[in-house]
């Protein structure tokens, strides 16, 4: 039977080793030019506008003009969960890179999943979530949980207030943990706030994320169940 959608147009294009750079590299949402991703691939400028070409045909990333440069990222986070599925699947069955970067360890212990956090650090705090009723897991869903009002209202979020066609609480299976951490518009709020305030900083041109010194105190009390030190500022750990 030939019913439902025609996936290997998509496959195909996922599973050339250029364009794969380039969707992983995209995970970090954030947009870049034809000439930041070719050096990332390590192609011409000119083989890597033809990739580009066909993922943006595709839907797979998304194009806009500012000024005289053409950016480019992902299309939407359904593309940022495939290729968080894919990667899974890839780790678990031993497809891994014959030589590590030397980022891996940063990598694994925290990065950007598209919009929120993953790693190490992330399935703690998806732990530490569950464990204080901040949210409730049953099944394959996860909800806000009786306490989330409380513990997000520490931090400045509001779970009632997130508005938007996107799911609210979404379950994202870690790929180096292979435990879940928290993604969709309550996952992606923690980590703009965590990052306002200064507790978690993206490295440069990676997705790796790292914690402040500030950052590592506070993360562990709200993991511990306690509030911040201090009310919660944007930038409060920076300097």
């Amino acid at each position: 039977m030939k019913d439902g959608p025609h996936i290997a147009r998509i496959a195909t294009l996922i599973g050339d080793a250029t364009r794969a750079e380039v969707l992983t590299a995209l995970m970090a949402d954030r947009a870049l030019t034809a000439t930041e991703l070719a050096a990332v691939a390590g192609v011409t400028r000119a083989t890597m506008s033809s990739h580009l070409a066909r993922l943006v045909e595709a839907g797979l990333v998304g194009m806009c003009r500012q000024g005289r440069h053409r950016y480019f990222r992902l299309a939407d986070p359904d593309v940022a969960r495939l290729l968080e599925s894919l990667m899974g699947v890839a780790f678990r069955t031993g497809a891994v890179r014959a030589r590590s970067s030397p980022r891996e360890p940063a990598l694994r212990r925290a990065r950007a999943c598209y919009d929120h956090l993953a790693g190490e650090l992330a399935v703690g705090l998806f732990d530490a979530m569950q464990a204080q009723a901040a949210i409730v897991v049953d099944g394959d869903e996860v909800q806000p949980g009786p306490a989330a009002a409380d513990w997000f209202g520490r931090l400045g979020i509001e779970p009632g207030q997130l508005q938007g066609r996107r799911q609210r609480c979404r379950l994202c299976l870690d790929w180096s943990e292979r435990r879940y951490h928290l993604g969709g518009a309550l996952g992606a709020a923690l980590f703009a706030r965590l990052q306002a305030a200064g507790w978690l900083r993206r490295q440069a041109d990676s997705r790796v994320v790292v914690a402040t010194p500030p950052g590592e105190r506070e993360l562990a009390r709200l993991m511990a169940g306690q509030g911040p030190s201090r009310p919660l500022d944007d930038h409060q750990g920076c300097g």
